[in-house]
């Protein structure tokens, strides 16, 4: 199992009261130490009020972030856990990331999922319709990333009842020759189904450590229906900052989501907005649990060069 690091960004209201140049440095002071630590991958959240309330403090916008991110590191994955598949057109998603990728040198993973946050929504002028309106929206989302990230002649054709492209032009393409998409979601009958479908990873929102073996069989169930080998969706969670930095042992946490078979798992690292030394005190705890660490050394060495 590997562990990935989801970067301060203000959401949380973690940088309260802290002027904007001063958190954007923290940022990527953050991001830099978990790359050199032997992160995975960097995450953003894509949202742009603090939770749970609005307040008058800032949240760094997910996508421009993550691309000066990706110029400030030189190795880790990067990625958004996850979009709101309604907050742009997936067409332009697909443009914007394939963008993305080619600055960070091949490094991008497509986070995406349904969306929830209603007020913020609202806020942004979007309208917020049903449940299933929004997987809908997701489902047909995924199709045209798919189309317009895939190799080929950089052009894309889809007719969907929410979102629709006619022979766009997605160039440059990506680095990757398949970048990964990964849904975001805890909906066990259609968003899992949707994941079996159309993503390379599924991504567990803070799902309890007894909830798991059950998650488990109902995805497996999930990929069989669509004819998918269930080995091949890769299933990762995203750890609640609360909860985890809250517990008695973090070592043990991570060590029984590992002993379950999970590919990753992320973690927002909110105390290092304050001590950037709580980035390497995760990975010790990360380390003696068993956790993959990739070598960072050469990705300080580069920076340095």
């Amino acid at each position: 199992m590997k562990l990935g690091v989801i970067v301060p960004q203000g959401w949380t209201g973690e940088y309260a009261g802290v002027a904007p140049h001063e958190a954007w440095g923290r940022t990527v002071e953050i991001a830099r130490r978990s790359e050199t630590a032997g992160a995975d991958s960097l995450w953003l959240f894509d949202h742009m009020h603090t939770t749970p309330d609005p307040t008058d403090e800032l949240t760094f916008e997910s996508f421009t972030a993550l691309t000066a991110l990706a110029c400030a590191t030189t190795r880790v994955g990067l990625g958004h856990i996850v979009s709101c598949a309604a907050y742009r057109n997936p067409g332009l998603q697909a443009k914007m990331l394939a963008t993305m990728d080619v600055i960070s040198g091949g490094r991008m993973t497509a986070g995406i999922g349904a969306g929830w946050k209603r007020e913020e929504w609202e806020a942004y002028g979007y309208d917020f319709p049903s449940t299933k309106a929004r997987l809908d929206r997701l489902e047909e989302s995924l199709e045209i990333l798919r189309r317009m990230l895939e190799p080929g002649d950089g052009h894309a054709t889809h007719e969907g009842s929410h979102v629709a492209v006619r022979d766009a032009i997605n160039l440059p393409k990506p680095l990757q020759r398949h970048m990964p998409i990964m849904v975001g979601g805890n909906g066990r009958e259609r968003t899992w189904r949707i994941a079996a479908r159309l993503a390379d990873e599924l991504n567990l929102d803070n799902m309890a450590i007894e909830d798991m073996p059950g998650a488990l069989e109902d995805i497996r169930r999930r990929c069989e229906e669509v004819g998918r080998d269930p080995a091949t969706l890769r299933v990762s969670v995203h750890l609640w900052w609360e909860q985890f930095e809250a517990a008695p042992s973090r070592r043990d946490i991570l060590a029984r989501y590992a002993e379950l078979g999970i590919a990753r798992v992320m973690t927002l690292v909110r105390s290092a907005a304050q001590d950037p030394g709580r980035v390497e005190r995760l990975f010790e705890e990360a380390r003696a649990a068993g956790v993959e660490i990739v070598d960072g050394a050469d990705a300080a060495a580069r920076r340095a060069a």
